[in-house]
């Protein structure tokens, strides 16, 4: 059997397969594909690189041993850089130790060009890579040679890449690359949980084939620990506890091996690891920092460091959910609501990284309202509550991309590469006339930039091929690929010395010579800009301005959105059942004495009067991303009846309409102020969609190749690009308002920005449910922290945003 020597593998590390793992070895060896769903530390690289292994040694009976030129086997696609190295090195350690000789190489944005270069002479049997490193394989022109030996291509944490771009970009390659084994190729995912598994499957492997999917009876124990505070202030605010509780948590990290502090955002990272090294400086050698801005050396280094034990705490964002294997970290930290199951469940993941391991996770409230959050997470995770990641379709930008790259390398017959291209998920319904749009588009820049050299990228042979033939465009294509675009970026670096990494043009743009900030966890001077590059010197001050990051926010999931509206049910129905509900009960019961606790029969709207003017408040708690929408909705049908003047502010939980006048709240509930009746028109009346549309715009046009990004070292600076899209999407809804791409912006705001169908479901939701208008003596509880986030945005005053919002809660209390 070609298991034996894989169980003897398994037996000489003390390990025992898990049923999973044989039934994926099983269904392997038959030539069949699937998806694999197991939790995290479980073993699922092992569930899937094994039987390559065994399938070689199956058709190698008596020359496995030896070295042989076999081309490329398998492919292992991974999200993140920083998995790379932690699957090669355990694929490596296999290999050794069973006698194999095999290279396992990994291609990635960090790949030296040295090693670039060896793997085109000749490739390794495993290639570990990145969704867009696989697509510059296929931009060469010998790539079908690449593929021809290829047995199997796994995509791991598919569920990470399933509801982005870059998951439409992994359909693609499939499609092709499927088109070059002589042999049916074999694709597995691997998946953590989620609520729509079934179509992941569908997405990743075709309608066509048969389900397939492998479930780990492996339950991961996660014991959720909430760090609750001594008092509970009965006007919380967002952002002031956590700090707060920093006394706290340090001996949960003084009395663990190793730690992760979870963040979510890049600024809020900064900010902790400034706290923390405040309170316990002598950590200074044994704390450190990861985030997608450090430069990859420094984040390379944390990630080693970790594996070898050297480090006791590392504050993070996203860049460590994923599965690097840090099996020294016992314990995470979470600060603040994570806004989704799935996601924290991932981080809890992090600790404990190994089979039968119970993971620990501790969640840090930024203000006491969120331990409704904590409370709805523990509840999910024990009734496997998660969210559902919906695929995105008709993405035109991936696809134009996608096609200069065929382009480029081998070149392609339209007739060939069409069913192909509807293959792929994202564009089974691709109709012809869209097709022929795109090939009119890439040969001559479409209707409107035929005048334009520089948008006739693909030339027609006489034989009908369609091929780029320019250099230049070859080099500008290559250096824009992949579907991630971000604002541009300065790099940080030393006046005398290396890179620190990199932050946004426009917090540089904003700093004078001798301003001082935090990054890296280091003080710096800005000196200047020189050659894109921001210089700076180590400065002693203790203070100075920390980068922010622009889409730092993350929205609250519709799955933890029910959830936490669950928990209030239970506090309005006098049910706390858990500590934090508990903790929080001087909250709830001030918000009962002032007005009422949201449930889930009904919508609470307060009104009040202060000093700023007339106030009122919803409480729908569908996340800040729908409640801008609603906000904006409501504010336009209140003044089309009666003209007056709405300014907004919105959390999670709820928003606030704020006028200098009376705001006519029960008038417009009587006039149906949530009708679903021209919905689309109202809410497109009350927010600026052309506006949305454009800046949408800005990163199609990059991904499909419109707007160029710079050169390495030489980036273009933002206005210009953004000055660049402005002028084409007014080209195109002058002269091509039939542009795809324009229709792509428009739908990608309505579908993904302000998530259409769930809007569509809130609006639903409310007019079921009964309507509660309270007017409040004061601001209410559940009020207060919706009005301390427009003061903390709007803020004109002197005073600080701490001491206002002080004197705010002792007026509120007096």
């Amino acid at each position: 059997m070609e298991s034996n020597w894989a169980e003897k593998w398994f037996e000489s590390k003390g390990w025992t397969p898990f049923d999973f793992q044989h039934a994926c070895w099983k269904h392997y060896l038959q030539g069949q594909s699937g998806l694999l769903n197991a939790p995290t530390g479980s073993g699922k690289t092992l569930a899937l690189f094994m039987p390559v292994l065994m399938e070689y040694l199956r058709d190698h009976p008596t020359t496995w041993q030896k070295p042989q030129k076999n081309g490329l086997q398998v492919i292992w696609i991974s999200p993140l850089r920083a998995l790379a190295q932690d699957i090669q090195q355990a694929m490596t350690r296999v290999c050794e130790e069973i006698g194999l000789p095999w290279r396992i190489g990994v291609r990635n944005g960090d790949t030296g060009t040295a090693e670039r270069q060896k793997q085109k002479k000749s490739m390794p049997e495993c290639l570990i890579t990145t969704p867009e490193s696989l697509h510059l394989l296929l931009t060469q022109k010998d790539h079908p040679e690449l593929f021809k030996n290829l047995k199997a291509i796994v995509v791991d944490e598919w569920h990470e890449l399933l509801a982005n771009k870059r998951g439409v970009q992994v359909q693609l390659a499939l499609s092709h690359i499927r088109t070059l084994t002589p042999k049916p190729l074999k694709v597995w995912g691997i998946s953590a949980t989620i609520g729509n598994l079934s179509q992941a499957h569908r997405v990743l492997l075709g309608e066509q084939q048969a389900e397939l999917i492998v479930r780990s009876k492996i339950k991961k124990e996660i014991h959720v620990v909430s760090v609750l505070p001594d008092e509970v202030e009965r006007y919380p605010w967002a952002g002031h506890l956590g700090n707060k509780l920093i006394p706290k948590i340090l001996p949960v990290i003084e009395d663990s091996q190793s730690v992760l502090l979870f963040t979510n955002t890049r600024s809020q990272t900064e900010i902790w690891y400034q706290k923390i090294l405040e309170a316990k400086p002598e950590w200074a050698g044994i704390m450190a920092m990861h985030h997608g801005s450090l430069d990859p050396s420094v984040r390379a280094w944390v990630e080693q460091a970790l594996h070898e034990k050297k480090l006791k705490l590392v504050v993070c964002t996203s860049s460590l959910d994923l599965g690097v294997d840090f099996r020294p970290v016992d314990t995470v930290i979470q600060v603040g609501g994570p806004k989704g199951v799935t996601r924290f469940v991932q981080r809890a993941g992090r600790a404990g990284h190994q089979p039968g391991a119970t993971s620990h996770i501790y969640f840090v409230p930024t203000h006491s309202l969120e331990l409704i959050e904590a409370s709805a997470l523990r509840q999910a995770i024990q009734q496997d509550h998660y969210e559902e990641q919906v695929p995105l379709e008709n993405c035109y930008d991936v696809l134009i991309q996608f096609l200069v790259s065929l382009a480029l390398g081998e070149g392609f017959f339209p007739e060939q590469v069409f069913p192909v291209i509807r293959n792929a998920y994202a564009f089974r319904n691709l109709s012809k006339e869209s097709f022929e749009w795109m090939l009119e588009f890439i040969t001559v820049g479409g209707r409107a930039l035929g005048s334009y050299e520089e948008f006739s990228k693909v030339e027609i042979l006489p034989d009908g091929l369609y091929r780029v033939t320019s250099r230049k465009i070859a080099m500008r294509h290559r250096l824009s690929m992949g579907t991630i675009v971000s604002d541009p970026m300065i790099q940080v670096k030393f006046l005398r010395g290396g890179y620190i990494g990199s932050v946004e043009e426009s917090f540089i743009s904003k700093l004078k010579p001798g301003n001082v900030f935090w990054f890296a966890g280091r003080s710096l001077e800005f000196v200047q800009i020189k050659e894109m590059k921001a210089l700076v010197r180590r400065s002693t001050k203790k203070t100075g301005t920390i980068p922010r990051w622009m889409g730092g926010r993350m929205p609250l999931s519709s799955r933890l959105a029910e959830l936490i509206r669950i928990e209030l049910q239970k506090a309005a129905d006098h049910r706390e059942d858990s500590i934090e509900l508990r903790t929080i009960e001087p909250i709830l019961a001030l918000q009962q004495s002032l007005s009422r606790i949201p449930d889930r029969q009904s919508l609470l709207i307060e009104t009040c009067k202060s000093r700023e003017g007339y106030h009122v408040f919803f409480f729908p708690f569908e996340g800040r991303f729908v409640h801008e929408v609603l906000a904006a909705l409501l504010a336009y049908r209140i003044s089309v009846s009666n003209p007056i003047s709405l300014s907004i502010a919105m959390n999670d939980y709820g928003f606030e309409l704020l006028s200098e006048s009376p705001i006519p709240i029960a008038e417009a509930l009587e006039e149906d102020l949530f009708s679903s009746d021209q919905l689309m028109d109202d809410i497109f009346a009350g927010i600026n969609a052309s506006e949305m549309a454009r800046r949408r715009f800005r990163e199609i046009a990059a991904i499909a190749g419109l707007v160029f990004q710079g050169y390495p070292g030489k980036g273009i600076q933002t206005r210009h690009l953004q000055a660049s899209s402005g002028i084409l999407y007014g080209v195109f809804e002058t002269y091509d308002p039939e542009n795809l791409l324009l229709k792509q912006a428009k739908n990608e705001v309505l579908h993904v920005q302000m998530e259409k169908s769930r809007l569509e479901k809130v609006i639903e939701r409310i007019n079921s449910q009964k309507i509660h208008l309270v007017t409040t003596p004061r601001i209410s509880p559940f009020a207060f922290p919706i009005m301390v986030d427009r003061l903390s945005r709007n803020s004109l005053s002197s005073e600080s945003i701490e001491d206002r919002v002080l004197r705010l809660q002792a007026e509120l209390l007096a």
